[in-house]
């Protein structure tokens, strides 16, 4: 991923326009996202600071991690925040068949289901509602068919590279600031690979939004 950019090209964004890229930018509001959670070690911080600031954020959840933290994926949600499906292993869709890729998708499902006390047999009742995929990378057929079965693919306008640990931490928070608006949807990672730079921008940019007096909300009702 270290040769995307910042700021996703508006051509990008219209090659593909049943995918989820911004939000309306008259809502005075922004979306922040976190990548590959939960993690005891990052996610709680997360929560805590959001908490600080009175913002509601979404998290794109690995089905393992769920698994393996069970209590802190459940705080998401008792916090109001909105979780969405990342795969239950992380993967790159280009390197799987497209069958074992929608299993990893459902595993996660599953795993979900599972710990909120749903019924894991019954498939017409899905949790997840959001979907993305892991590195931005998803055919087109694949896409069709999570859009079939009521999956909004949520991509993102601004991307803060946190992941990257060759930028520095001030470069990290410049990729959100200087290419953030009303409306724009932005990817953090809550992962242990994002935590230095992740640690550095997230609270200068919530501050950032208050001085702004922007709002940040959840994709929970997109």
């Amino acid at each position: 991923m270290k040769s995307y950019l910042a700021k996703t090209p508006k051509l990008v964004q219209q090659m593909y326009p049943k995918r989820v890229w911004s939000m309306p930018n008259d809502t005075q509001s922004v979306y922040l996202t976190f990548d590959d959670g939960p993690i005891p070690e990052v996610t709680p911080w997360v929560l805590d600071l959001l908490e600080q600031y009175k913002a509601k954020a979404t998290f794109f959840c690995i089905g393992g991690n769920i698994q393996e933290h069970p209590e802190i994926f459940q705080r998401i949600i008792v916090e109001g925040h909105a979780v969405g499906n990342h795969t239950f292993h992380h993967l790159n869709e280009f390197k799987f068949e497209r069958s074992s890729y929608l299993k990893n998708i459902e595993l996660t499902e599953t795993e979900a289901k599972d710990q909120m006390g749903m019924n894991t047999d019954d498939s017409s009742e899905r949790y997840f509602d959001l979907f993305r995929p892991p590195y931005g990378k998803l055919k087109s057929t694949t896409a069709k068919i999570l859009h079939s079965t009521g999956y909004k693919i949520v991509m993102w306008d601004v991307l803060s590279m946190d992941y990257d640990r060759n930028i520095s931490e001030e470069k990290c928070l410049q990729n959100v600031l200087q290419n953030l608006s009303t409306g724009s949807i932005v990817v953090f990672h809550d992962s242990i690979k994002a935590e230095r730079n992740l640690r550095y921008a997230l609270p200068k940019v919530l501050e950032f939004i208050a001085e702004k007096g922007w709002a940040c909300k959840s994709l929970k009702e997109i």
